[in-house]
């Protein structure tokens, strides 16, 4: 009994110490493990926590393994979160301070919101539930303008907010949604200087890092107080100015104001 104790404590030990993460994949793989390599490699260090970068090639690929509990941890949308949470109770606990803000984009500076004009129109979005750029963006059109994109004009969805970007640049769509985090992010200049923001959504809550029930508590802790005092180049590197602690309390205004 002894000996299986002592077999018992030592994996529970090392599962406990070393977690998954997974970040919704709004740019590639490689820009985002860049970023959040050196993230995990901070949080380590701060915490004696090992945490191991994951993500995946698309959005809804993403989707898929989060709301099946692949990851122990999970940067997700606000909507992504309602449904992960829903399916196996992730836990929200830390975000970054500024609200999220949806954005569309196009190649004229000025954009006549008709359905006159939308009508027929080709819109870019990065995936089906990426929150503040496609399913915000989807809402407040129909809710503002009583027009209804996925009825009247065309839609491609193509995986990242990049290629939404590079897609309105480059004449495959009229219009793209983003956010202003991705955007400024984005630095292929010459697609850049083509393009324009011509609205900009309510804000809401932004984008949480949630855990799955396996993980503890204590752990949960550790990890929102280095979130709170990480170095400001770290953040930098996230486009987050500054982090704060939050709850699923928070996510209920996205249930409420109904968008599926």
């Amino acid at each position: 009994m002894k000996k299986l104790f002592y077999i018992l404590l030592f994996f529970s030990l090392g599962f406990s110490q070393e977690l998954t993460l997974g970040v919704v994949p709004q740019q590639s793989p490689l820009k985002l493990f860049k970023k959040w390599s050196n993230v995990t490699e901070y949080l380590y260090n701060e915490t004696g926590i090992k945490i191991v970068f994951k993500t995946e090639k698309s959005i809804p690929k993403f989707e898929s393994v989060l709301y099946e509990g692949g990851y122990d941890l999970a940067y997700m949308n606000p909507y992504h979160f309602t449904i992960a949470n829903q399916k196996n109770d992730y836990q929200a606990f830390i975000r970054a301070k500024k609200n999220i803000v949806g954005i569309l984009l196009a190649k004229e500076k000025n954009i006549e919101f008709t359905k006159e004009n939308l009508r027929g129109k080709t819109f870019l979005f990065p995936a089906p539930n990426a929150f503040a750029a496609t399913l915000l963006t989807k809402y407040e059109l129909k809710q503002k303008f009583n027009f209804d994109i996925d009825k009247e004009a065309k839609v491609l969805y193509v995986n990242s907010h990049d290629s939404v970007y590079k897609g309105i640049a480059r004449d495959i769509g009229y219009l793209g949604g983003g956010i202003i985090r991705t955007y400024n992010n984005f630095n292929a200049k010459q697609d850049k200087e083509n393009i324009h923001i011509v609205y900009k959504t309510s804000d809401y809550p932004s984008h949480p890092i949630a855990a799955h029930p396996r993980v503890s508590k204590e752990i949960i802790e550790k990890l929102q107080k280095a979130f709170l005092k990480m170095p400001q180049n770290l953040k930098k590197s996230l486009s987050i100015k500054e982090f704060k602690t939050t709850d699923n309390s928070e996510y209920e205004v996205i249930k409420q104001i109904g968008i599926k």
